[in-house]
């Protein structure tokens, strides 16, 4: 079968990594041979030589393969998404989950992967096979991957005390924290933050403050205006949500509002840091903030009919739900079933291009009657 490095063009790749293109940031990850570390396609750093270099789909295959994070570029700010995005519904859903919290060993699951998989409706076997396909790691390792770039996040963005980033990252105790920190970078974690910037203004007393990359084009007033006229709260630019012990786990609220440099700022009072990766999690869900708006340009303009309306309107994406416990990918789901039969087209994309549509003032009867009347000319 084939794995997630053997789909990359590796050679393509090398030459994004040579002009620092900054689309291919978050789709692949360069692994250096004789520094042992991987960078993203931007690091400012000077390109190695062609033959100690080699690419992957996530940064999990990175760790997996013993790379750590370089603390340049820092890997756990490139936007959340890789060659796997719009290829398995399957994935999505697992990926979900896990940055939930799920494989996590203080999650109500026990951070099983059987249990994982069970949930997802699959065979153990089978969801490991998937992962490695598409992300060229096991489960376990995109799990550990994820709580040691947030805890990264954390000790650069924030001034949580190191036992506060522990938990608030998912690690199930202290010890485990430092152990695994140490064995990736060779020093403690507290070390990292000396060597990085100064935190910035993380109030304690406000909640813990981070800042989620996402990837241009994006319609910020569209998004806001959405979640508004679906009655979320949205004042000044600022939107907010409630934290139940039911939905969240903890009490207390989550605010975010977008700032300069394609980025949400999110601000988390929680009166449990175990909940906080869950909640980012909603939060991204929430603004679609892993979207691929080039895959789903370059997808969807294959219809005459959305070319148009993509071109003019890249940045638009898709309001999602606080809880979603939805079987299939919110990027396929379609509500008007008057679309249904030209949408087929559209796979993993249809609800886009439904919103595209909307968004023109075209649904699934003035598309019928569109179509009746190319008929009869």
């Amino acid at each position: 079968m084939e794995n997630a490095r053997d789909s990359l063009d590796q050679e393509a790749c090398y030459r994004a990594v040579l002009t620092r293109d900054p689309r291919f940031d978050g789709r692949f990850f360069t692994c250096v041979k004789t520094t042992g570390i991987y960078c993203r396609p931007v690091c400012p750093a000077r390109t190695p030589k062609r033959e100690n270099m080699s690419f992957v789909a996530s940064a999990a295959a990175a760790e997996e393969a013993g790379f750590r994070a370089c603390l340049r570029c820092r890997p756990e700010t490139a936007p959340d998404m890789g060659a796997w995005r719009g290829t398995s519904n399957t994935v999505s859903r697992a990926l979900g989950l896990i940055e939930a919290g799920a494989l996590d060993s203080h999650s109500e699951s026990g951070g099983d992967v059987d249990a994982l998989a069970a949930r997802l409706g699959v065979g153990e076997r089978h969801l490991r096979r998937l992962f490695r396909q598409h992300l060229g790691a096991a489960p376990v390792s995109v799990a550990q991957t994820r709580r040691v770039l947030l805890a990264k996040a954390l000790i650069h963005q924030t001034d949580l005390a190191m036992a506060e980033v522990a938990l608030a990252s998912g690690f199930g105790s202290v010890r485990r924290f430092n152990e695994t920190f140490q064995g990736l970078y060779g020093r403690p974690p507290s070390a990292l933050r000396r060597r990085a910037e100064k935190p910035g203004d993380a109030k304690t007393n406000e909640g813990v403050r981070l800042s989620l990359p996402y990837r241009a084009p994006y319609e910020v007033e569209a998004m806001l205006g959405a979640l508004a006229a679906r009655g979320d709260t949205v004042e000044d630019g600022v939107w907010r949500r409630e934290l139940t012990p039911d939905a969240d786990g903890a009490t207390g609220e989550v605010s975010a509002r977008f700032e300069d440099g394609n980025r949400l700022a999110v601000t988390v009072a929680a009166s449990d840091l175990k909940a906080l990766p869950g909640v980012l999690a909603r939060v991204r869900r929430v603004f679609d903030l892993s979207a691929d708006p080039e895959a789903i340009q370059r997808d969807l303009s294959a219809d005459a009919l959305l070319a148009p309306l993509l071109r003019a309107r890249p940045g638009l994406r898709l309001p999602g739900a606080w809880m979603d416990e939805a079987a299939d990918m919110a990027s396929d789901r379609l509500e008007d079933e008057g679309l249904a039969r030209r949408a087929e087209h559209w796979r993993p994309w249809r609800a886009y291009g439904a919103l595209h549509l909307w968004e023109a003032g075209i649904d699934g009867a003035a598309l019928m009657e569109m179509n009746d009347e190319k008929d009869a000319a």
